[in-house]
């Protein structure tokens, strides 16, 4: 499939921790999404710093940062058709798992607000910035 647009999902430490990536992944490919780039790598924290800098100051910021740098998560450009960002978000659920619908990612694996396996672009302009930061010079797909 010709990818005509990537976004950025983060199977977070503790998708790692629960050897749950291959699971994320496997429900992105059987969409019809295809891995781009992928790579296991700490986030440290200046990279985590700069990819929450619109948190910065809300109460839950810090934990957003510790959770992100605790540990090995798994970066991966993922591509698609346009709205790739969008399918993703879909299949993610609602960022509490408790308020997540059953079939999405966080509704059927998640435990917690803070341990929420994934995180995935949640605009076109975000996954422009995020592919960016973490994956500098991998070509744009009309992000």
């Amino acid at each position: 499939m010709p990818v005509q647009e990537t976004t950025l999902v983060i199977c977070k430490p503790d998708a790692v921790a629960r050897g749950l990536v291959g699971e994320i992944l496997g429900r992105l490919e059987r969409r019809g999404l295809v891995l781009v780039r992928a790579e296991l790598r700490s986030i440290d924290a200046g990279t985590a710093a700069a990819h929450y800098a619109e948190h910065e100051g809300k109460p839950f910021y810090q934990g957003l940062i510790e959770h992100i740098t605790s540990g090995p998560a798994l970066l991966a450009v993922v591509g698609g058709h346009s709205g790739t960002w969008r399918v993703v978000r879909q299949m993610m659920g609602a960022t509490n798992p408790a308020e997540a619908a059953p079939g999405t990612i966080r509704g059927d694996l998640a435990l917690t607000m803070t341990e929420n396996l994934i995180h995935g672009s949640d605009s076109a302009a975000s996954a422009e910035r995020e592919v960016a930061l973490f994956f500098p010079g991998l070509p744009s797909a009309g992000r």
